[in-house]
Formats: structure tokens, C-alpha cells, sequence
């Protein structure tokens, strides 16, 4: 029974091991696409005022 319980207490230890650090690849990969993004010039649009002055 106690050896039944050290695998499964194993398992959810290695399941948890998984999930972290694939949050931690996301993670990675949003801040390298964020980073990649910084490297463009601006991208919005240049608005041009052409109303008279009164």
C-alpha cells in the first residue's frame, strides 16, 4: 500500500512538474513575441491636422 501511495504521490509531482513549466514556455513565448514587436517602427497612423486656425 505505501508503495502504491509513493507512485501516485511521484505521478502528481511529475504532472505538476509538466504543468509548470509549460506555463512557463507560454510565458516565454509571449515575451519574445512581445520583444520581436519593439523592434518595428510605429505602426499606427499619422493623423494630420488640417482644419484653420480661427
Amino acid at each position: 500500500m505505501k508503495i502504491i501511495i509513493l507512485l501516485l504521490a511521484f505521478v502528481f509531482g511529475f504532472g505538476a512538474t509538466v504543468k509548470r513549466s509549460s506555463d512557463d514556455i507560454k510565458k516565454i513565448k509571449t515575451r519574445t513575441e512581445i520583444n520581436q514587436y519593439k523592434t518595428y517602427p510605429n505602426l499606427l497612423p499619422e493623423v494630420e491636422i488640417v482644419a484653420h486656425k480661427s
